[in-house]
């Protein structure tokens, strides 16, 4: 590993080094102006104590512990602003760099690696045919799905304030700027900062599902509304650009649990589901309604000076008597343009909608024909270079989003739905009946079609209510604007079957069958490992047969990355993810079904984080199928949607990922049958080593909850859900979010690493040290699971984490096994490498860290000062709290992907 005085910047990086460099200076200067030389020359002290201490220097250690001990919570907390603060200024150099790097690969250099161009290159190179290119591109279907779990910590008003040093720092390369209007667009840069400085970074209040979706539509209704067609346009133009003519328009899709998320929410209910959708429609009207006004300023031709197709006269015509005030309200100096009368009554029309009064548009393709009437009238008069591609682009617009901008899935625990069935059969000992017994009974009451025998209660009433408003909510917003009905924690076949039967007593039956995708999520490993027998169940139960017939034999299924990691490890969990994955497919090829996996990842490596790309590469063959469906959360969002340019980088490596995972899978070796092998020694043994300390050992939740900042995080207003789910205490019911969020407060990240060192170590043992080599080499599975591995590796410090274990030094027993645990991966994966050294494949990774740890390090340490005087102050020291606070933020800002 590097220490930070080996680090180069190479030539193509100096420009980050330069932003950095600024950005540095100037939050030194804010910090100077506004907190005084005294505390300017602290922060100081503490940085420079940092760097000694990550070269080795002893004293520095000493220094740094003197520095930051026994600090007032007002002085900690500003010493921990200020290092956040510097944080965040560098991911936004990094992020900006990334931009910088795509401008100068188009310019100079060909296709970026891992860009849709890259992708098709290496299809091609490859010998992919022309006509199999356009059948997998045709087909291809990419929905990120946008989740409230709060891993984000940062406001909304800051993360504004960020998105303006972006767009200034991106002006910096982009624009040829005279000395002047560059000290001016550093001014401009350093107002934001001094302003985020002063405004205050955690809000009075815990978030509400209202706030929650407040974000959410700063991102979908901002910058993925604008980056959308211009993927749409990459995908075409890259593929034409090969021979290969496709029509992307279908590619592209956003689906959102904000509002729709009732597992362990008491916050999320019916209001909510429709509140979320009126949002929804609201906020892209609005934007449709801003470019038919930008329309109306470009399409001024007159009949005067060229002609238009009769349809548009005549549609002119209809709407007129729909909306005859707006007619009026016209321009008598504009009617002769007939374009921009139609756009004017094409809004009007759209203020209907969004009200639900007459004279409304049905639905969005109502819409999208008006624009299309416009479009070919255009293209028919000489009009390709009069206003067609802003027309194009809005089209392709209402084709991502329609009147609904996301689809709003709707997810409840299996508990709840099976507490429900059992109220409403009247059942006793419902719960403890064998799931093939309740699946009978239920399908006994789907076969009665009657009332349901048993009464509601407040719960029941309320799930009941839930599919009532899907129903209303189908009509109203379009069918479009429901997603997916997602059982968490699902079983067996019986909890599908009474989603559909708790559907249908709710009054959501249209011909007389349940118009919903009903998706089991398997979270836990043991329920990976039943998925098959599950889902063959339902393939074979006739009153679901008849189902999947009414939703064109199409199925998905949510896997589930962070119960599974938090129940096993990350080495079980991700060989039970990829071995159900290829049960799955290949069970779902015997009944004829189109099988689509949802996938659950979060922002960390121990939730199925890391890069996407890499992943879907490595999925076992048969299983993308040209559909990728995933769950977007925390500050992941912000990291790759929050640019627009990061955005549509996102998306192009999504969708290049998912043709060389159809069209150029890896190939197969003769040695898979005994990796497989391997693996099973590796997932066995890492799980069995997990469960004995996480779940086994009762010291254990009393141990986690001393050594890492939970007690802290349960106290922040980040979120609106509970940090546990089924109103449990423990392990086994925390919600993965928090428990992995602390974990990575701590400097520890064990969720991502333990037990995999003792899982390789009995592979080795069993399988030899060259066959494991070549397995790393050759096998993409087990590549991509060590290159995650690594990273989190490379961001753990045990140092760091000792005086977190000092907190609780009635568990030293505890620690010394991680300790052991994290020197035998550490030996393992050297043996691995071909070198012996981690993340040599990854110097720009291995920089980044690098750079950023001695920066983290001081806030790690005033944490654990806090935590001493917050604690023994019985949580009741305010000043304290906040400043904890402040050291959660800022610890996230610099170590990243925390959740």
């Amino acid at each position: 590993m590097l220490n930070r005085e080996d680090i180069e910047f190479r030539e193509k990086d100096q420009p980050l080094r330069d932003d950095v460099g600024l950005l540095g200076s100037l939050v030194g200067d804010v910090l100077r102006e506004q907190g005084g030389d005294e505390f300017f020359e602290q922060v100081e002290r503490a940085r420079q104590a940092a760097i000694r201490r990550r070269g080795g220097d002893a004293d520095a250690d000493v220094e740094l512990d003197e520095l930051l001990a026994n600090l007032p919570a007002f002085e900690a907390r500003e010493l921990v602003r200020a290092f956040s603060t510097y944080f965040q200024m560098v991911n936004l150099a990094e992020r900006v760099h990334r931009i910088r790097r795509r401008r100068e690969y188009e310019r100079e250099t060909g296709p970026q690696p891992e860009s849709y161009a890259d992708s098709l290159a290496r299809l091609r190179d490859a010998g992919v045919e022309t006509e199999q290119l356009a059948r997998e591109i045709s087909r291809m279907v990419i929905e990120p799905v946008f989740t409230a779990h709060p891993t984000e910590a940062m406001r909304r008003t800051l993360l504004q304030k960020q998105q303006q040093v972006s767009r200034l720092l991106v002006r910096r390369f982009s624009e040829n700027m005279t000395p002047r209007e560059e000290e001016a667009n550093t001014a401009l840069i350093r107002q934001a900062v001094t302003t985020a400085w002063q405004t205050e970074e955690n809000p009075v209040s815990r978030m509400t599902v209202a706030n929650e979706r407040e974000n959410l539509l700063f991102y979908l209704s901002d910058i993925i509304y604008r980056v959308a067609p211009v993927f749409i346009e990459t995908i075409e133009q890259e593929s034409a650009a090969l021979g290969v003519e496709v029509d992307a328009s279908e590619a592209l899709h956003f689906g959102s649990w904000v509002g729709g998320d009732m597992d362990g929410n008491p916050n999320v209910n019916a209001d909510t589901l429709k509140d979320s959708l009126v949002a929804h429609r609201a906020a892209v009207i609005h934007r449709y309604k801003q470019e038919l006004r930008d329309l109306y300023k470009v399409l001024s031709q007159s009949t005067s000076r060229i002609g238009i197709d009769p349809a548009i006269e005549e549609r002119i015509r209809v709407y007129s008597a729909e909306h005859p005030v707006e007619l009026e309200s016209i321009n008598h100096r504009h009617r002769n343009m007939p374009y921009r009368v139609l756009l004017r009554l094409m809004d009007a029309r759209l203020r209907a909608t969004e009200k639900d009064r007459p004279g409304r548009y049905r639905d969005a393709d109502e819409f999208a024909a008006d624009l299309q009437l416009v479009l070919d009238s255009l293209l028919r008069h000489r009009g390709e270079h009069a206003g067609a591609h802003p027309l194009r682009r809005l089209l392709r617009r209402v084709g991502v989003f329609g009147f609904h901008l996301a689809a709003l899935d709707i997810r409840q625990d299996s508990l709840v739905f099976r507490r429900s069935i059992a109220n409403l059969l009247n059942e006793e000992g419902w719960l403890e009946l064998d799931p093939s017994r309740r699946a009978a009974r239920i399908r006994e009451a789907w076969s009665d079609g009657g009332k349901p025998a048993g009464k509601a209660d407040d719960e029941t009433a309320s799930t009941l209510r839930v599919f009532s408003t899907i129903h209303e909510c189908r009509q109203r917003f379009g069918r479009a604007a429901i997603g997916d009905v997602i059982i968490s924690m699902a079983e067996g076949a019986d909890d599908v079957l009474g989603v559909m039967q708790l559907a249908r007593w709710g009054g959501l039956l249209e011909d007389g069958h349940v118009p919903l995708d009903i998706v089991p999520l398997f979270e836990t490993v043991d329920d990976l490992k039943r998925a098959r027998n599950v889902m063959q169940q339902l393939f074979e139960d006739p009153v679901y047969a008849e189902h999947l017939e009414q939703r064109g034999k199409a199925q998905r299924v949510m896997l589930g990355y962070s119960d599974s990691s938090k129940d096993g490890g990350v080495a079980a969990s991700r060989w039970a993810l990829q071995q159900a994955q290829s049960e799955l497919a290949a069970l779902a090829g015997e009944y004829g079904v189109t099988l689509t996996f949802f996938h659950g990842r979060g922002g960390t490596v121990s939730r199925g984080g890391g890069r996407v790309h890499r992943a879907v590469v490595a999925s076992p063959p048969g299983t993308v199928n040209g559909r990728l469906r995933i769950t977007e959360q925390g500050e992941i969002i912000n990291a790759k949607y929050g640019l627009r340019g990061i955005a549509l980088r996102t998306l192009e490596q999504m969708a290049g990922s998912m043709l060389i995972a159809d069209l150029n899978p890896p190939p197969s070796h003769e040695e898979e049958t005994d990796w497989s092998q391997a693996m099973d020694v590796v997932a066995a043994t890492s799980r069995e080593t997990f469960q004995s300390l996480v779940h086994d050992d009762e010291r254990f939740y009393p141990f986690f909850r001393t050594v890492t900042p939970i007690d802290v995080i349960e106290n922040m207003k980040i979120g609106s859900r509970p940090a546990s789910r089924r109103a449990g205490k423990g392990i086994s019911d925390l919600r993965a979010i928090p428990w992995v969020f602390a974990w990575t407060q701590n400097r520890c990240l064990l969720p991502a690493w333990y037990g995999l060192g003792s899982g390789l170590a009995a592979a080795r043992e069993n399988f030899g040290d060259e066959f494991m080599q070549h397995m790393a080499r050759a096998w993409p599975f087990f590549a991509n699971l060590l290159d995650d591995v690594e990273m989190v590796l490379a961001k753990s410090d045990l140092a760091i984490t000792e005086k977190y274990f000092a907190l609780a030094p009635e568990y030293g027993e505890l620690a010394q096994k991680i300790r052991d645990e994290h020197a035998r991966l550490i030996g393992e994966l050297r043996g691995l490498s071909h070198d012996g050294e981690l993340l040599s494949d990854d110097p720009a990774l291995e920089r980044s860290i690098r750079l950023r740890n001695p920066y983290v390090d001081p806030m790690s340490l005033m944490q654990v000062e806090l935590l001493k005087q917050w604690r023994a102050s019985d949580g009741k020291d305010d000043e304290l709290l906040n400043a904890l606070f402040a050291s959660v933020n800022g610890i996230s800002q610099g170590l990243q992907n925390t959740g």
